[in-house]
């Protein structure tokens, strides 16, 4: 295990600190009101809501801010994982794919359970040198439990050549 994933988990938990990096890094998701709710090792939950800069046409959330909560759901357990290995890992989306089952009206809760995965597939990653792949699942649900939408997102994480 990563010796530097709960330095992570601390500052993704630091309000300031992660609003500053999602401001500088990913400003859509800070515009939109992306935010990581909860975070560990195993697991992590971010929430998007319903507001006039997410809206669709339709009077729900655009599917593009379902799909940056969804991201960052798994790309934070990704980056967790990640967070100072040596050698570096460079990590990249290679495949989104997603299935909606109701409108998102109100502010809508990500899971992803995937911890584990991606511990997994840095260390082998590490250990080969090759390109590893890791379908982590983000279930996407409303304020009263109800299923939004499931995203399945496919990270590909490889070890940097060390110089």
């Amino acid at each position: 295990m990563n010796p530097h994933t709960a330095t992570f988990i601390k500052l993704v938990k630091h309000p300031v600190k992660f609003r500053m990096f999602l401001f500088f890094k990913l400003p859509a998701a800070y515009i939109s009101g992306v935010r990581v709710r909860e975070i560990d090792e195993k697991h992590c939950i971010t929430s998007v809501p319903f507001k006039w800069l997410s809206q669709n046409p339709f009077r729900s959330t655009y599917f593009a801010c379902l799909s940056m909560a969804a991201e960052l759901s798994t790309g934070a357990l990704a980056m967790a994982h990640l967070y100072k290995s040596n050698p570096a890992i460079s990590m990249l989306v290679v495949k989104v794919e997603s299935e909606y089952f109701k409108k998102a009206i109100g502010r809508t809760k990500f899971l992803c359970e995937d911890g584990q995965l991606f511990q997994k597939a840095v260390e082998e990653a590490i250990a080969t040198g090759e390109a590893v792949t890791v379908n982590a699942k983000s279930v996407g649900k409303d304020s009263d439990g109800a299923t939004v939408a499931v995203f399945t997102i496919t990270w590909s994480l490889k070890a940097k050549s060390r110089k």
